[in-house]
């Protein structure tokens, strides 16, 4: 059945473009772009038709229809997840430059001291005043 209705939209498609090219071919000097515009209504009228005959294989057989949407959405799925995938693994796009390693006390600033050095001990000002505030 819907090898049948293919081959009628087929059929139909081209018959309706081969009278447009023929109509369009006689008023083509008689009114400016008339073959454009006869080549649209055909097209629009194939859709039309093929629209109709979608909408009545879609009322006999509705489960059909519905497991050729569930199957698109899992193909979508699957494109999506395999996409996703490969941007995953890809390489990171971008540039880059060397930066000299240098010491740091882990506040960001280099280190004042020496290494093998003995810190400076703390003043006793500094935590007293802390202390009073």
């Amino acid at each position: 059945m819907q090898g049948n209705a293919m081959s009628k939209l087929t059929i139909i498609t081209d018959r309706a473009l081969e009278l447009a090219s023929q109509a369009g071919s006689s008023l083509k000097h008689a009114v400016p772009r008339a073959d454009t515009l006869l080549k649209t209504g055909a097209a629009l009228g194939a859709a039309k038709t093929g629209g109709r005959m979608a909408v009545n294989f879609v009322r006999r057989n509705p489960a059909i229809a519905i497991a050729a949407g569930v199957g698109v959405g899992l193909l979508a799925l699957a494109a999506y997840r395999k996409r996703r995938r490969a941007q995953a693994d890809a390489p990171i796009e971008g540039t880059s430059r060397r930066i000299e390693a240098r010491k740091s006390n882990g506040s960001g600033k280099a280190s004042a001291h020496k290494p093998g050095t003995p810190r400076r001990p703390r003043s006793s000002a500094s935590s007293s005043s802390s202390a009073e505030s």
